[in-house]
């Protein structure tokens, strides 16, 4: 029994430092990777500053990510301070490269149109994460990407945070969305602040007064489009269904207040 006890204490310290020796070899070959998926998926350019593989804790820390697109299609630039990625400890990364939890902070994205997520199908599966959450995020998307009667919009995202999400765009988080808070900046002036949960969106704002507005929310179910493009028009649906609804839902209190006066 001692010997099989000694053997396994020998055996498990020999994989430990088998997986140290890893951290090193393999730290190159993800970044690369890790740089080459995105490039392909997004064809675009992919810089990473620098990164760490932690195989026996299960962890994959990123930082100074730079992506770059310029195009007839149109500009794509996204940027990200910090990524971290927990994996499955202990050297099963090696088989199991799924996020336990993904955590991205520092982001900022600029988009020209959304032509630019239309992607095609690559060898690479898209990265899946259990959980993923956000902080310190800020879309910009030109007139022409969402609604081009709407104009220049900006997203500021505080902190964000979803479930089980297969990332076919950098947006692929909205739709298992769980948490916001959020403020939105729109042409003249108009602003808004937005809290999502619990399947609610409460907004306030210049449009909207003081008093938030709410409405249920509705997402589609996650992985149902057939690729990005669809993806994306799902989101895009889905936004100017909630702004439709919202300002009926404004209209409809207004009118309340008046009638109540009376």
């Amino acid at each position: 029994m001692r010997r099989l006890v000694r053997a396994a204490i020998v055996l498990v310290a020999v994989w430990l430092a088998v997986l140290l020796v890893l951290d090193y070899t393999f730290a190159g070959k993800q970044r690369r990777g890790t740089t080459e998926r995105i490039s392909e998926s997004l064809q675009a350019t992919a810089t990473l500053g620098d990164s760490d593989l932690a195989l026996i804790r299960g962890r994959l820390a990123m930082q100074q990510l730079s992506i770059v697109r310029d195009d007839v299609v149109g500009h794509l630039a996204i940027t990200v301070d910090e990524i971290r990625c927990e994996l499955a400890p202990i050297g099963l990364a090696l088989v199991d490269s799924e996020c336990r939890d993904l955590a991205v902070r520092g982001v900022r994205l600029e988009v020209s149109t959304v032509a630019l997520f239309k992607l095609e199908q690559h060898k690479n599966k898209p990265i899946r994460s259990r959980h993923v959450v956000i902080d310190d995020a800020v879309l910009t998307f030109s007139p022409s990407a969402l609604v081009p009667s709407l104009g220049r919009v900006e997203i500021k995202i505080d902190h964000a945070e979803s479930g089980p999400t297969v990332f076919r765009t950098p947006l692929s988080w909205l739709l298992t969305m769980n948490e916001l808070r959020a403020h939105i900046d729109l042409p003249a002036g108009l602003t808004l602040s937005l809290l999502y949960n619990d399947g609610k969106l409460s907004a306030a704002g210049s449009l909207f007064g003081s008093t938030p507005v709410e409405v249920p929310v509705t997402l589609p179910v996650a992985e149902s489009a057939q690729d990005a493009q669809e993806e994306v028009k799902q989101l895009v649906q889905v936004g100017t269904d909630i702004a439709e609804r919202l300002v009926a839902k404004r209209a409809e209190d207004w009118l309340r207040k008046k009638l109540s006066l009376h």
